[in-house]
């Protein structure tokens, strides 16, 4: 590792040992090298801890930094953030899957495209055994170059994760860190989009996990999710009207703080006034992990040949 790796990994976790030495070998499997790997434990009480400092003993790209409490999800993401050096940033998950050419396939888009804000790539959701799941489309058209159209498609379109994407830090610090009311994220990656275009890499790079102690199955209601996310959300002064109001709230500041052009401010409003009426219809809050699962067998496989560490395993 150089003294200033290129590119931060921020892996904010919580209790995370059923997965976590399996994302680290993924990561440190990568072709791209030149990155930090910083670790923000959430005061974890299971074995993090000692999976952590064994694997930063063992690779000096890896920074371990534990949390006297858990402060929640969404205050750890923005500090790990904080902590890391690079020019790119990305943010990691303690239970993800990724294929060995990610980082370098997604830098390499960066280092090609001076106006693409974010690069990712194909992606599937994988179970608890890192069997695929659910395979899908990106039908997003965040490369746009128009701000308008790629935030009306980021409303309507189904599909995407690109908060994990890898990112340009300095654009990153002109955002509004991440907020722990309903759907956070959402609004989160919304006023990145509204800063440049996305780049999605055209192969399945990305293993996204769905498990039962994810955090979205382990907490099914708004209310707990949200106090998952930050636990000084818990109580009466945050009740679900209040979260779900700030989570338009949240659209509404991304917009008037990205750096657009009266008209297209005022597109963006529309798209906005369009999308808030449609969320009536039935279904409209559908997860793509939630669908039907499909016909894996073939595409089962290839995650194993493209994850480090995990060759031979289907044996």
């Amino acid at each position: 590792m150089t003294a200033h790796p290129r590119l931060s990994i921020g892996l904010p976790v919580y209790n995370g040992e059923e997965y976590l030495a399996e994302s680290l070998d993924a990561l440190l499997g990568q072709t791209y090298e030149d990155f930090e790997l910083v670790i923000t434990d959430n005061a974890s009480t299971d074995g993090t801890q000692d999976i952590c400092r064994k694997y930063a003993a063992q690779d000096a790209r890896i920074r371990y930094l534990r949390l006297a409490r858990n402060v929640g999800a969404a205050p750890n993401h923005n500090y790990v953030f904080t902590q890391c050096r690079g020019e790119l940033f990305k943010w990691a998950s303690h239970d993800d899957l990724y294929a060995r050419d990610l980082l370098r396939r997604c830098v390499e888009a960066l280092d090609e495209r001076p106006d693409v804000v974010l690069a990712h790539s194909g992606q599937a959701v994988i179970d608890g055994d890192g069997q695929l799941k659910v395979p899908y489309e990106y039908g997003l058209a965040t490369d746009s170059p128009s701000a308008p159209e790629r935030f009306r498609s980021f409303l309507f379109e189904p599909g995407g994760d690109d908060f994990y994407g890898v990112m340009r830090a300095d654009m990153l610090r002109r955002v509004r860190p991440h907020d722990s009311y309903h759907h956070a994220d959402r609004t989160f990656v919304a006023e990145i989009v509204l800063h440049g275009p996305f780049h999605q890499v055209p192969e399945l790079l990305y293993f996204r996990r769905d498990h039962p102690t994810r955090a979205e199955r382990a907490n099914p209601s708004k209310r707990s999710r949200c106090v998952n996310l930050d636990p000084r959300r818990a109580g009466p002064l945050h009740p679900t009207p209040r979260l779900l109001a700030e989570y338009v709230q949240g659209f509404v500041s991304a917009i008037r703080r990205a750096p657009l052009s009266a008209a297209d401010r005022r597109a963006c409003f529309r798209h906005l006034a369009a999308w808030m009426t449609s969320r009536v219809r039935p279904g409209a809050g559908e997860r793509v992990e939630d669908r039907a699962p499909v016909d894996t067998a073939e595409l089962t496989v290839r995650v194993d040949d493209l994850v480090a560490g995990r060759e031979g395993r289907q044996a």
